[in-house]
């Protein structure tokens, strides 16, 4: 019996360790180290009982106690680019935005991509407000 959760702890690291790759939300990753732990206990020979508590218990405190604090840390080394500067300022439209299209705009001398949610076109030479910014284009309306 042992030897069969020795390889179900196993299969729990493996999983969790791969969604976690693929989400990076730093949510599964306690599940590996209480996997992990309950893993090591399993290879010891400890009851099923205690390294289903283990699992359960450093999991959720982890989960709990941790993320918290490492999304915080990884929140403050994201590099601030100050396009976000650039909502709600007026721009220049330099080509034609039709609905569900791409046009281009002008503001402080630089030229991006623009699209609006608007149903009318925005003509050459229309004032526009940016609302948002979506990716590498910004998203306006007309004035």
């Amino acid at each position: 019996m042992q030897t069969t959760f020795i390889l179900i702890w196993f299969v729990v690291i493996i999983i969790a360790a791969f969604i976690e790759i693929n989400t990076m939300d730093l949510t599964s990753v306690w599940f590996v180290i209480g996997a992990l732990v309950a893993f090591i206990l399993a290879i010891i020979d400890f009851i099923i009982p205690i390294q289903i508590l283990a699992f359960l218990l450093i999991s959720i405190i982890l989960l709990i106690s941790v993320k918290p604090i490492a999304k915080n840390y990884l929140k403050s080394n994201v590099v601030s680019t100050n396009a976000d500067r650039l909502v709600g300022k007026v721009a220049i439209c330099t080509k034609e935005i039709r609905p569900g299209e791409r046009g281009e705009v002008r503001i402080d001398g630089q030229f991006w991509s623009a699209i609006t949610e608007e149903k009318d076109v925005v003509k050459v030479d229309e004032r526009v407000e940016i609302l948002a910014i979506e990716g590498n284009k910004l998203i306006v309306v007309r004035l």
